[in-house]
């Protein structure tokens, strides 16, 4: 079922966290970080990373959320790092990466880690997503959910007699960035697109410095991320997103983010993301592709994959539900009024929304300490206190 993985120790990983690969029974092997593993019967902690991350974004929490007493589990997404579905192409089969076979992963994967439960899923940027389809389609399984840097959109809705169809804002807005001048584009049918692959593996700068100016503009050592409220679903108002999110029609994403790499000085001072904690995301990326990550914007793009959501229109989450980031993510607000349908109608036991100063995007990373004591802080509010 479970065996250890050889040849990791470049991680340089804290002491108390075992890598390793366990067969999910959903057809795919998933890359394991986990810690608190010695003790058995101990309640489970699922932490899901985003794009483009891996298990190894958790590793400031792995360690911590488990001296409170947890098995504390953090896998590589199918697609990712040392999971299965790395080796895919462009025009491969999207279904294995649809948002409901992310919950069969998720539900395999602990099953197969020996829990029927899992006291709190956490899910960061894209994993935010999967942890809200999680907790709304098995609550029986998640007791409770964190979304981290992003928004969880809900089941899409279905008009009842009488009603408006659904808005086609979104679709339309996107579109029309490209009749702005100067002419834009948005991120996410642009990793969704043929030639994403290819611009983020074969970076002029390089790999290392394509994701070291990728993370630190995203971060809240940025100082330009001073995030805001957009009013609208218009091509006017996402045109005011940084660049990183709304991108300059003829620029690829390297080539978006290079005039914000960091000084010599800022790396040197960045105590969250080291050059040697870089280095574990650049040779993962360089070995894989970036193709199994980014399948996740086509899914969220195809047609048939968001249409059979809509069999679960009218489904709310119905756990215990916290959102935690950091004061200068614009992931708070790329989606105009993302966060108040959140609280307002996707959820309903969400607790107000933490937000971390000062941190940006990669807030589990930027702020560990600040995004430990929340989790536990919420864990205890909501679930008996483990035995540690």
């Amino acid at each position: 079922m479970a065996h250890d993985l050889d040849g990791y120790t470049s991680l340089n990983l804290p002491l108390g966290i075992r890598s390793q690969v366990v067969d999910n029974h959903n057809g795919c092997q998933m890359h394991v970080l986990e810690a608190g593993h010695e003790s058995p019967h101990r309640p489970c902690i699922l932490l899901l990373h985003g794009f483009p991350e891996l298990a190894y974004s958790w590793r400031r929490q792995l360690v911590h959320l488990s001296q409170a007493g947890y098995h504390v589990i953090a896998p590589d997404l199918r697609g990712f790092g040392r999971s299965g579905g790395t080796m895919v192409h462009y025009a491969d089969d999207l279904r294995p990466f649809s948002s409901v076979n992310r919950v069969a992963d998720a539900l395999g994967l602990v099953r197969a880690l020996g829990h029927e439960q899992v006291a709190l899923v956490v899910g960061h940027d894209y994993g935010a997503h999967v942890a809200g389809w999680c907790a709304l389609l098995r609550p029986d399984v998640f007791r409770s959910v964190a979304f981290m840097s992003a928004t969880f959109p809900g089941a899409p809705s279905l008009p009842l007699q009488g009603e408006p169809a659904p808005a086609q804002d979104a679709a339309q807005a996107l579109v029309a960035l490209g009749a702005l001048s100067p002419p834009r584009k948005h991120y996410w049918p642009y990793f969704a697109s043929p030639l994403a692959h290819e611009h983020l593996m074969h970076p002029p700068q390089g790999l290392h410095s394509f994701l070291r100016a990728y993370f630190h503009m995203k971060s809240g050592d940025w100082e330009d991320n001073q995030p805001f409220p957009l009013q609208a679903w218009s091509s006017a108002e996402l045109a005011k997103l940084p660049r990183y999110y709304v991108m300059d029609a003829d620029r690829t994403m390297p080539e978006s983010v290079a005039p914000c790499m960091p000084s010599t000085a800022q790396i040197a001072a960045c105590e969250w993301l080291s050059d040697a904690d870089l280095d574990v995301y650049v040779q993962e990326y360089a070995r894989t592709g970036f193709q199994g990550g980014l399948q996740l914007y086509r899914v969220m793009l195809d047609t048939g994959l968001s249409g059979e959501l809509r069999a679960f229109a009218g489904r709310t989450v119905d756990v215990p539900a916290l959102f935690l980031s950091g004061a200068r993510d614009w992931g708070n607000h790329q989606v105009p009024g993302g966060l108040e349908r959140l609280r307002e109608s996707v959820c309903t036991r969400m607790e107000p929304p933490r937000i971390i100063p000062r941190a940006g995007h990669w807030v589990q990373q930027e702020a560990a300490a600040e995004v430990n004591a929340e989790l536990l802080g919420f864990l205890e509010r909501h679930s008996p206190r483990p035995v540690a």
